[in-house]
């Protein structure tokens, strides 16, 4: 996915929910139906996917990675995250 190009959803404040798959053949992000699937490369030991998947979305959203926190699912498929 190009560099912002979920960048409508980046609003102070949101949350956005993602599902995640580690292990992937390829880091790549799709947007289906208001789902973002995040697929990534790295194992999901010591938090390594979900620092993948926080670069990855900054990166879709076009915003700093800074700007992205978890709020939710550390240890799941299923996270989300929050705009600040």
């Amino acid at each position: 996915m190009d560099k912002g190009a979920l960048s409508e959803l980046a609003k102070d404040g949101a949350e956005i929910a993602v599902r995640v798959t580690p292990k992937a053949s390829r880091n790549r992000i799709t947007y289906e139906d208001g789902n973002i699937r995040v697929y990534v490369t790295t194992v999901p030991e010591g938090g390594k996917a979900t620092k993948e998947v926080t670069k990855l979305l900054a990166r879709a959203l076009g915003v700093p990675k800074s700007r992205l926190t978890l709020a939710r699912g550390a240890t799941s498929r299923d996270k989300v995250f929050k705009v600040t």
